[in-house]
């Protein structure tokens, strides 16, 4: 299952495929007891997949046939002890995926000539997502973050191996040179090239980053790279051999630190604009607003989730399950604010209760 969408990932999946493209999304659990009913959920609505090929006359036998065969490899490749919040399957002629998302879902499926991509992008704006780089005179590790946690990531060759013919970390330690290793010609070219990769994807996928290792290699890469001196610096040495909850734990407080500092600065952005009257509140408000790409940033509360359905002129209050209900309105207006250019944050619920969960500051 996937977990880390890029935008030139997600640049992919929105490409016209032919028809069918088959979503299907269904909301998941992470613990026990909720989860039992995971299996049943997953089951029924592959179920209503299939049944919607089946009657689609516009699908020909030998498509309907690969679509078939490509959502039975996609279900085999869910291991729903291990998911998150959501789950979204796609599936076209020649191709399947699997995502596991940090946000819930509305259960559904849809067949069109793209994928049902709004909830994928919301997941990733809802998870702030980063970057951590640990460094070692040996080794440069890449970690994904977000969400409350962080992955290993291989993009770009990570990790980043040096020539054991010319280095050897275990006799340095042992004549007590560490520092006279990062005067070395070697390690100075092997970190140049880490941060030319790094650099490299920086430039596809633009994340805050954090940078660890010993204070001697932070200097060593401030001097050397381009990517790094603008980056948060944690002096925190053996996280480039280290395990995901170490490296965690190690940056964890600086992430809670700047979420506050965020939800901050985002609640006096909000209170300038209503002075201003460059201000919207509630779902309709903000929608209407989104969709004439007047809304500049948009802050939404963690948790905030709101069945609608569009009489014509305003969203009002739907059930789930009612005929033309639209479940994902939120993920709806997030994905139209990121595509317009508005910078989007997620906010500790509560925070937006006079706005009713979902605000906007507007650019005119």
């Amino acid at each position: 299952m996937e977990h880390a969408l890029s935008p030139a990932t997600l640049s992919e999946l929105r490409r016209p495929r032919p028809y069918p493209a088959v979503s299907v999304l269904t909301p998941t659990h992470r613990r026990e007891p909720d989860n039992a009913q995971d299996p049943v959920r997953l089951r029924n609505v592959m179920a209503e997949a299939k049944k919607q090929l089946e009657a689609d006359p516009a699908v020909t036998r030998e498509r309907r046939t690969d679509v078939l065969q490509q959502l039975d490899r996609a279900v085999s490749e869910v291991d729903l002890a291990h998911v998150e919040d959501g789950l979204v399957i796609f599936a076209a002629p020649g191709e399947h995926q699997v995502w596991s998302l940090a946000r819930t879902v509305p259960e559904r499926v849809v067949l069109s000539d793209t994928f049902l991509t709004r909830n994928l992008v919301a997941a990733q704006a809802s998870e702030r997502p980063f970057w951590v780089l640990s460094v070692a005179a040996d080794r440069v590790t890449l970690w994904n973050g977000g969400g409350g946690h962080v992955v290993e990531d291989h993009t770009g060759g990570f990790p980043l191996l040096r020539d054991r013919e010319n280095f050897d970390a275990e006799r340095q330690e042992q004549i007590g040179d560490m520092p006279s290793t990062f005067r070395d010609e070697g390690t100075r070219r092997f970190l140049r090239d880490a941060d030319t990769v790094l650099a490299s994807i920086l430039r596809e996928n633009p994340r805050p980053l954090y940078v660890t290792g010993e204070t001697a290699a932070l200097s060593l890469l401030d001097e050397l790279g381009t990517v790094t001196k603008d980056a948060t610096h944690i002096p925190h040495g053996g996280l480039a051999h280290g395990s995901a909850e170490a490296v965690w734990q190690a940056i964890r407080p600086l992430i809670n630190a700047q979420e506050r500092k965020g939800a901050d600065e985002v609640a006096r952005e909000l209170e300038t604009a209503l002075g201003r009257k460059e201000f919207a509140a509630g779902v309709d408000e903000v929608w209407q607003n989104a969709t004439e790409g007047r809304v500049r940033l948009l802050a939404v509360e963690e948790n905030y989730r709101v069945t609608v359905r569009d009489d014509g002129d305003h969203l009002v209050p739907a059930e789930s399950g009612d005929m033309d209900s639209r479940e994902d309105i939120v993920d709806e207006i997030v994905e139209q604010c990121l595509e317009t250019g508005a910078e989007v944050r997620f906010v500790p619920d509560g925070s937006l209760r006079d706005a009713k969960g979902i605000a906007g500051v507007l650019r005119y």
